[in-house]
């Protein structure tokens, strides 16, 4: 007989993994060194790891030890969507959180910045945008470049043709076959394909950066509802707020404890510096004394010095500031 799971308190999305102990992720195929597949078709990459984690803590929020993980394949063009409609819980990829996305969904704090580049064979002149004149440009659908997109920037200045590709293999595979003059993309995705398919001999990436895409971890908006443990300001878990449900170390920590660490700080640096003067801790010591209570020359001098500071020299000799 099944125990009836406590799912109180929880969010939506933390109810529905605590209910059913799977976390689902979402993975690109073609997304090195983020998201991609090995030689034996498993996804593996940087942001699987940052993810494998996110799934232990999460595990340690909702008191379910043995979650299992779900892969589930999605595009640059239905990744959003995918997230929108609960298919999956996390999004394990290469996105760009940027503002229009985050009136969909929800990013974890940013964990790398790249920007757009191009990619051209070895044997083309071009290293530069500009030298693109009147040539063909592919660009994966789906993707944010912004001031980087050829197709809204440059295209009618420099008579470009932009084409699009089911997913960045299918760009790369437009450029090696000669379909497409140069691949527009993140430079770091572009160092990644390059490793991956060890053409270093045929490819390369020019041009300076076209665009600022900082990546975060994507996961469907916050609940009104606040998970258990959740030790943040109650306002974050607002649903007009782009508050993820997410643990503790994907949404960062709340304003207050960061103030609060701030303050931390700032104590344990006054009391480094008075801990390493002996004089200085004397003469602090001595403050707490009554105004007019009467102490020695030598004392007096102490507390001169500890107080002045810089201007030592001159309580030495008596003066007044």
């Amino acid at each position: 007989m099944s125990r009836k799971l406590k799912t109180t308190g929880l969010s939506a999305t933390f109810a529905a993994i605590k209910s059913s102990h799977v976390v689902r992720l979402g993975f690109r195929e073609s997304s090195p060194p983020f998201s991609f597949l090995d030689q034996a078709n498993r996804p593996i990459g940087y942001s699987l790891e940052l993810c494998a984690a996110v799934v232990d803590e999460i595990g340690a929020t909702i008191d379910a030890a043995d979650l299992r993980i779900e892969y589930v394949k999605v595009t640059s063009d239905d990744r959003i969507p995918a997230v929108v409609d609960k298919k999956i819980d996390l999004e394990c990829g290469s996105t760009t959180a940027n503002f229009e996305r985050r009136k969909q969904v929800a990013f974890s704090p940013l964990m790398f910045v790249a920007g757009t580049k191009l990619m051209v064979t070895r044997s083309s002149t071009a290293n530069a945008l500009a030298d693109l004149k009147g040539k063909t440009i592919v660009v994966t659908k789906g993707n944010d470049q912004r001031a980087g997109d050829p197709g809204r920037q440059c295209k009618s200045a420099l008579g470009l043709k932009v084409v699009t590709a089911d997913d960045h293999e299918q760009s790369y595979k437009m450029l090696a076959d000669g379909k497409a003059d140069a691949f527009a993309t993140d430079d770091i995705l572009l160092y990644g394909l390059i490793a991956h398919h060890k053409a270093e001999a045929k490819m390369k990436v020019v041009g300076d950066f076209l665009s600022y895409d900082p990546y975060g971890i994507m996961s469907a908006r916050a609940n009104r509802t606040c998970p258990r443990r959740w030790s943040g300001p109650p306002q974050a878990c607002d649903q007009s707020r782009p508050a993820a449900a997410l643990p503790e170390m994907v949404r960062g920590a709340p304003a207050d404890r960061r103030k609060l660490t701030s303050r931390s700080r700032r104590s344990s640096r006054r009391a480094s510096r008075s801990s390493t003067s002996p004089a200085r801790t004397t003469s602090l010591s001595r403050r707490g004394k009554g105004r007019h209570e009467k102490q020695s020359p030598g004392r007096t001098a102490a507390l001169r010095r500890g107080r002045c500071g810089d201007l030592r020299r001159r309580c030495r000799t008596g003066s007044r500031r």
